[in-house]
C-alpha cells in the first residue's frame, strides 16, 4: 500500500476521481489485503491456470498463462502463493521470472465465473517454480466471465513459438475480434505489476489496425487498478488464450484511455475506450496443455455494435 489511509496510488486515485466514483472506491479499497485468507487459499489449490504480468529486461510489459493441475497453486502460508510452474523458453516471460520479478497475478474459474488477483514480489523457488510474496489480494466480482471448463490435452507438446514479430497479422487480426476474454497487465509508479481480466462478446475487442487495438471499458469494481496504473505509465501486455486448441497470442504496446463523450457512445455499455499501439506480437501453439468448453457467455456482457 502506497500510504496509511489508502490502498491506491495517483494514479488510480486520478483515475476515480476523473470516472466520478472516489467514494465508491473508497469502500470497496477496503477489501485489498497484503495477506492471502483460507477461502482464496482453497480457492488457489483448485485453480487449473494462472494469468502473469511482468516486465521482460527490455521493459516491456508482457501478459502469459501458467497451467498445471490442480494443487500447482497454493498458499503455503497467508503471504506466499507458491506456484509449481514456469514459463517455457519460447514465452517472453521466461527470462524475466528466472529471477526476482514484480509480478501482477490472477487466478481465474471460469466455470464458476470467479477470480482473485494476487500482485507482489517472484523469486524462483529453485524447483523450477515460482514463489510470489503478496503485495495485494482482490477478490473480484463475476462480471463478464464467460462460463467454461477445462479439458486436459494429453498429447500436448511443449509451448513453441509459431510467429513472432512488431504488429498483428491478418490471421492474428481476425483472431482478435473473435475473442470473449482477455487479460491485461500494467504497471503502478513504483514498478508494482497488475493483470486484470476483460470479458465481452466477441468482437468487444477491435484490431482497428495491424498495430492497435481497442476495446471498450464496462463497469466495474471503480478500483480503476488498470486505468490508473495507465495514467502514469502506457505500458501494458495483453493475453489472448485460445480457448479451444490451447495456443496464446501474447501482445506488448503502450495504452491509453479515451475519458471522452465520443469514447462512451463508441459502444454499447463502454464507459470509456483504451487503445492499445501494438509494438510486440508472439503467437504460442501449446500454450496450455488444456482446451475448455465453449462458452456460457456472461449475462453482464454489453451487446457489441450491430448485434
Amino acid at each position: 500500500m502506497t500510504t496509511t489511509s489508502t490502498p491506491y496510488h495517483r494514479g488510480e486515485r486520478a483515475a476515480q476521481a476523473r470516472a466520478g466514483v472516489s467514494e465508491r472506491a473508497d469502500h470497496v479499497g477496503r477489501s485489498i489485503r497484503d495477506t492471502v485468507p483460507p477461502v482464496a487459499a482453497r480457492f488457489l489449490t483448485e485453480r487449473r491456470m494462472l494469468v502473469v504480468g511482468a516486465a521482460d529486461r527490455d521493459g516491456r510489459v508482457w501478459a502469459t498463462q501458467l497451467t498445471g493441475p490442480a494443487g500447482f497453486l497454493r498458499a503455503p502460508d497467508e503471504r506466499t502463493m507458491a506456484v509449481a510452474a514456469h514459463p517455457a523458453e519460447a514465452d517472453p516471460l521466461a527470462e524475466a521470472l528466472a529471477r526476482p520479478a514484480r509480478v501482477g497475478t490472477i487466478a481465474l474459474d471460469p466455470a464458476g465465473r470467479r477470480r482473485m488477483r494476487l500482485n507482489g514480489r517472484s523469486t524462483p523457488d529453485g524447483r523450477g517454480g515460482l514463489n510470489v510474496a503478496a503485495e495485494q489480494v482482490i477478490s473480484n466480482c463475476p462480471k463478464y466471465i464467460q462460463r467454461r471448463s477445462p479439458q486436459d490435452r494429453p498429447a500436448a507438446g511443449a509451448p513453441r513459438a509459431v510467429t513472432a514479430g512488431p504488429v498483428l497479422s491478418t490471421l492474428q487480426r481476425l483472431t482478435a475480434a473473435t475473442v470473449d476474454t482477455f487479460f491485461i497487465a500494467t504497471t503502478g509508479p513504483d514498478g508494482s505489476v497488475d493483470a486484470s481480466h476483460r470479458g465481452g462478446f466477441p468482437g468487444f475487442l477491435q484490431a482497428v489496425a495491424p498495430d492497435r487495438l481497442r476495446w471498450p471499458e464496462y463497469p466495474g469494481n471503480s478500483m480503476f487498478l488498470t486505468l490508473g496504473n495507465l495514467e502514469l505509465d502506457p505500458r501494458a501486455g495483453l493475453l489472448l488464450p485460445d480457448w479451444e486448441t490451447g495456443g496464446a497470442l501474447l501482445v506488448t504496446g503502450e495504452a491509453r484511455t479515451d475519458w471522452s463523450a465520443e469514447a462512451r457512445q463508441a459502444a454499447p455499455g463502454a464507459e470509456r475506450t483504451v487503445e492499445l499501439t501494438v509494438t510486440g506480437v508472439l503467437e504460442l501453439a501449446d500454450a496450455a496443455p488444456l482446451t475448455w468448453t465453449d462458452p456460457e457467455y456472461s449475462p453482464a456482457n454489453p451487446p457489441t455494435r450491430g448485434a
